[in-house]
């Protein structure tokens, strides 16, 4: 059979990451900064999209993508709307207590959708912020005004409120009703979240409030392998992108003798392992067609596509392994996201998939998901419209991890970061090879 991707593995990398990080200047307004969730028309602003833009800014300059002066004044423009924006709370508002609602409008940066004010995704744009002020070290006036501006929108972030007098963060707020009625329960993508709340100047969290987190943790044994359960492979992913969890414990990891790292390739493990086995049967399912994560689904059973068995579909979903929610729906952007994790495994997979289902590809980037269960007239499978920017982002961010650790190492040098690690317990690795030592 004739090799459809010929390219070297360094060359195939190069070129999925450089076309993963043309999604942010294709969306973003170029006079707030502001960047769309997905590339449909009328998307809304997502400020975890943002902190993914704002962390690929540094990396696009660093790889000849991008002029630094450019790259500044993208960064520049986010900062300075986010700084001035309206932070009273109402619905209206973009944002309350220096915490932001998920979802703005790009023109003006008032909330739709009534979203929540969200913890996590504010989190996730403050990272991109700390990365930008991490690289962008010059001493001109821009690069001067951008660290200062970061510096004020990390202190304005009251995480204290966030907790509500409970032992953990709340996962939202909403001017109609207040705190939503839930925290964080069980392993996520919210040690970021932790993380940058210990490490706060001015408002840290207090109490064991990690360790209450930690503890509603669910250790499992699946298919031979001990892990800290999680279904979706986001969740062993997102933190991963900014934070170099090799060798770093907290008090959950060196009572297990594991680390968060570790973990993910066993996620990793896992999945692939589940594929093969295909409990339901679903096609394409195999050793390098693997990941399920929260993505976009088909949804019922759309015009002029084959229903396989007539089973139920998802929409966006968080679809993850073992327990499901499984439709046949994986995601390519995961699995390249697992690259830092193990990088053989993903590699094949993703050649694999680029082979068996290029109609997957637009213009050189990579679809959401996809589900080789459903087929149309032509036989091409069903592929999710348009693009994602978080999907975009994480393959940015996890491919250049793997590439080079440039952003481990930026972030690593990261005061919040470091202050933020030592406070949750974490010890050992770089923390104490930098001379930090451990803390906790």
């Amino acid at each position: 059979m004739t090799q459809i991707h010929p390219l070297t593995d360094e060359a195939l990398l190069d070129q999925l990451q450089r076309a993963a990080f043309g999604y942010f200047p294709q969306t973003v307004n170029p006079r707030n900064g502001l960047v769309a969730d997905t590339s449909r028309d009328n998307s809304p602003v997502s400020i975890a999209v943002v902190g993914f833009a704002l962390t690929s800014y540094p990396v696009a300059v660093e790889r000849g993508w991008m002029e630094r002066a450019d790259a500044v004044q993208r960064t520049l423009a986010a900062l300075r709307f986010f700084r001035d924006s309206d932070q009273s709370g109402r619905p209206g508002a973009t944002g309350y207590k220096g915490f932001y609602y998920h979802f703005l409008d790009i023109h003006t940066g008032a909330r739709v959708w009534q979203s929540e004010l969200s913890m996590i995704d504010t989190a996730l744009l403050i990272a991109g912020a700390l990365t930008a002020s991490m690289h962008f070290t010059g001493d001109s006036a821009d690069e001067i005004e951008l660290r200062e501006l970061v510096d004020f929108l990390y202190r304005r972030i009251d995480w204290r409120w966030a907790q509500a007098d409970g032992d953990t963060i709340r996962q939202g707020w909403k001017p109609e009703c207040g705190f939503l009625h839930y925290g964080w329960e069980g392993y996520s993508e919210a040690i970021l979240l932790y993380v940058l709340a210990m490490g706060s100047p001015t408002h840290p969290i207090v109490g064991d409030c990690y360790q209450a987190w930690t503890a509603t943790y669910q250790w499992e044994n699946l298919y031979d392998h001990d892990y800290l359960y999680a279904g979706p492979l986001f969740v062993h992913h997102f933190s991963h992108a900014w934070i170099d969890f090799r060798g770093i414990r907290d008090s959950f990891m060196r009572e297990k003798r594991s680390d968060y790292f570790e973990n993910s390739l066993r996620a990793t493990l896992i999945q692939r392992e589940y594929t093969q086995r295909n409990p339901h049967e679903f096609a394409g399912y195999d050793a390098n067609g693997w990941g399920l994560t929260a993505c976009d689904g088909p949804g019922g059973a759309p015009a002029g596509l084959s229903d396989h068995a007539a089973r139920r579909m998802f929409g966006y979903a968080a679809r993850g392994v073992p327990y499901g929610p499984d439709d046949g729906t994986l995601s390519a952007p995961s699995v390249l996201a697992s690259l830092p994790f193990a990088p053989q495994l993903a590699l094949a997979a993703v050649r694999n998939l680029m082979q068996r289902y290029p109609e997957m590809l637009d213009d050189g980037r990579l679809a959401s998901s996809f589900n080789p269960s459903l087929r149309d007239a032509d036989g091409k499978v069903w592929v999710s419209a348009g693009h994602f920017g978080l999907d975009q982002g994480i393959v940015m961010l996890m491919i250049e991890n793997h590439r080079s650790g440039r952003i481990w190492q930026w972030m690593r040098d990261c005061a919040p970061i470091r202050l933020g690690l030592q406070r949750a317990g974490f010890r050992g690795g770089w923390l104490q090879q930098d001379g930090s030592g451990g803390g906790g």
